[in-house]
């Protein structure tokens, strides 16, 4: 069976990752010791040793902001480090993961990675991301580097943790003469909401970008019906009566026009100035992380205002790290590379380049540092995250074995937004495509 690029280049990996490292990360490079001092103890022929040119490859993902930001910071550490030198690789989330794959199986991945919680079991698994266990976390939030720990070991250390909401553009709702979405809205006020808004937005406009085709929309509707995780014990959990509810509802919402059509749908792009639709105007909401916030907001100021995801009988929100920095197992750099992160987990002065770029920091003396000079916007992604807290459902993660999986589901569902199949149809065939997961074949 044909595999997907990402799949593929990790199976690829596996060999070069276990040739490396010795089958064992934490064996060969030792990265893991927990008698190993911190980098600010580092023991003076260390010391003396750093002062040797050191380049660190470094890739992350996300918005110009989180960018720019984190070029600034990157050029703090070369000031204050000035044997040190970067070499950065930026892009957008799309392919991220996929050139990631490639990279590790041709053994020339990055040194330092920006990690997503859904990659995370599967480089770990694999042998190719380091212990960081020697890093300085005292003022970390404990929970938020529990999120980070596979087997007990920390193998990804969280940047910030970030809420799952809704944004939608007041402007036009005040415009249509609309009450804006209560925090606390329920299904029932969403549906309604769409059905009125799209009465008096006409033909060409649309309410909801469609986002049924994304796994996390999905896991948000199933957990709010009471119904769990669509993960338990490493095994797909989907609820099909739930699922097929959704769906059909999804495809009703479409045929009235009150989401967008399956072609403007699946060009979206998420907070791109051109594609996003609900920052061009096409539609009024859509799905959002808190730490997305900033970067919104500048591509239309003052025109957003941000909400919870609807519940049911039970919330569907939750909190979850926004990313990590993970180290290359395989790293020449590695102890240059875990002292850096320590460095911009760390220190005030990173902290204020990079704000909230990457959630609310997980320091807690780096929140209490800014909070004092938050912006609006500061405001409103903290007040975003106090109001999905109180209720948030556990964030989990996908199995080893099964960060493709999203794709995959993706695909199968845009069968239906295009009808090409019955929710029925895409059912049985997700759970044929589950299976396959299930028994290794991916």
């Amino acid at each position: 069976m044909k595999k997907t690029l990402f799949t593929a280049a990790l199976s690829l990996a596996v060999t070069a990752s276990l040739t490396a490292c010795g089958g064992n990360s934490g064996d060969s490079a030792k990265p893991g010791n927990s008698a190993q001092p911190s980098a600010s103890q580092q023991p003076a022929e260390t010391a003396k040793a750093s002062n040797e040119p050191v380049k660190l490859r470094i890739a992350w993902w996300g918005s110009q902001e989180r960018h720019d930001a984190t070029q600034k910071a990157l050029a703090q550490y070369t000031q204050l480090h000035p044997n040190v030198t970067f070499e950065s690789e930026f892009s957008g989330w799309d392919g991220y993961f996929d050139k990631l794959g490639v990279q590790f199986s041709a053994k020339n991945a990055p040194d330092i990675i920006q990690m997503d919680a859904a990659y995370l079991n599967e480089y770990v698994g694999r042998n190719m991301v380091a212990d960081l266990g020697s890093i300085n976390v005292a003022d970390m939030d404990k929970a938020l580097i529990e999120s980070g720990k596979i087997n007990g070991k920390l193998y990804a250390m969280p940047l910030g943790s970030a809420a799952f909401g809704m944004v939608y553009d007041k402007t036009v709702i005040e415009k249509l003469g609309l009450s804006v979405p209560a925090w606390d809205w329920t299904w029932d006020d969403y549906y309604k909401f769409g059905e009125e808004a799209k009465a008096k937005l006409g033909k060409d406009k649309y309410v909801f970008v469609d986002q049924s085709s994304d796994l996390y929309d999905y896991t948000a509707y199933q957990l709010s019906q009471g119904k769990g995780q669509v993960f338990t014990d490493n095994k797909l959990t989907i609820d099909k009566n739930t699922w097929l509810a959704y769906m059909n509802k999804q495809t009703e919402m479409r045929k009235a026009g009150i989401v967008t059509p399956a072609d403007m749908t699946t060009t979206d792009k998420e907070l791109d100035p051109k594609q996003d639709n609900v920052v061009n105007g096409n539609a009024i909401a859509r799905h959002i992380f808190s730490n997305q916030v900033g970067s919104i907001n500048a591509l239309k100021p003052d025109a957003f205002g941000f909400t919870t995801l609807p519940k049911g009988s039970q919330t569907g929100g939750w909190l979850k790290p926004g990313m990590f920095w993970s180290v290359n197992a395989s790293s020449k750099q590695l102890e240059e590379a875990k002292k850096f992160v320590d460095w911009f987990i760390n220190d005030q002065e990173a902290g204020k380049t990079l704000g909230l770029t990457r959630g609310i920091p997980g320091n807690s003396k780096v929140v209490s540092m800014l909070q004092p000079n938050f912006s609006a916007t500061d405001k409103v992604s903290m007040d975003f995250i106090n109001k999905v807290a109180p209720s948030a459902q556990k964030f989990v993660a996908e199995p080893q074995g099964w960060g493709n999986f999203k794709k995959d589901y993706k695909t199968i569902v845009e069968k239906i937004m295009f009808n090409k199949a019955t929710p029925e149809q895409a059912y049985d065939e997700l759970m044929k495509k589950a299976k396959e997961y299930d028994s290794g074949i991916q």
